[in-house]
């Protein structure tokens, strides 16, 4: 019969807390932000240096239509795009397509929901191209979709649904 193997000693709540604290160091939580990132735009910046060549149309329904350059700066650690990088590009261009349904109302996001289908490597070029699901008065849902620019194969579906803002009545 083969010995039973050691259970390692349970280390205290004081050792345990401490061990996280280093955890959490070692991976720059504490490290302080550059300023260009301490600026109220720096988000909306971020994934606009993401975008390029962006078109409106407005017939029959509102499509908005941009390219994504899969840059260094928003790849994960197997060199695709991040999937952190995509819900942001696809509530941005969500949001855009939205605006031009609704016009210039105060409205907001509600619910993002995004499938990652295939992945876009490091280089690659993404076509971005959101649409109206639904408008009504007080919800307008767009579908964004994501697809490689030289094999055109679908990478990334979203759904955003954006709410617009009550106008008081005074």
């Amino acid at each position: 019969m083969a010995p039973q193997p050691e259970e390692a000693p349970k280390p205290s709540p004081g050792e345990s807390r401490e061990w996280t604290l280093r955890f959490i160091q070692a991976l720059g939580v504490d490290a302080s932000l550059p300023a260009s990132a301490e600026r109220p735009d720096a988000y909306s910046a971020l994934v606009r240096a993401l975008l390029s060549s962006a078109t409106v149309s407005s017939s029959p329904a509102p499509r908005v239509s941009c390219t994504l350059t899969v840059s260094s700066a928003a790849t994960n650690a197997y060199n695709t795009l991040h999937g952190g990088a995509v819900a942001a590009v696809a509530e941005a261009v969500g949001m855009a397509c939205a605006r031009a349904a609704a016009g210039d109302k105060e409205m907001f996001l509600g619910e993002l929901s995004t499938a990652y289908l295939s992945a876009a490597r490091l280089d690659s070029e993404v076509e971005v191209e959101a649409q109206i699901l639904r408008k009504g008065r007080s919800v307008v849902v767009t579908t964004v979709e994501f697809w490689l620019k030289d094999s055109k194969k679908l990478c990334y579906t979203s759904r955003a649904t954006f709410y617009i803002m009550p106008v008081a009545s005074l």
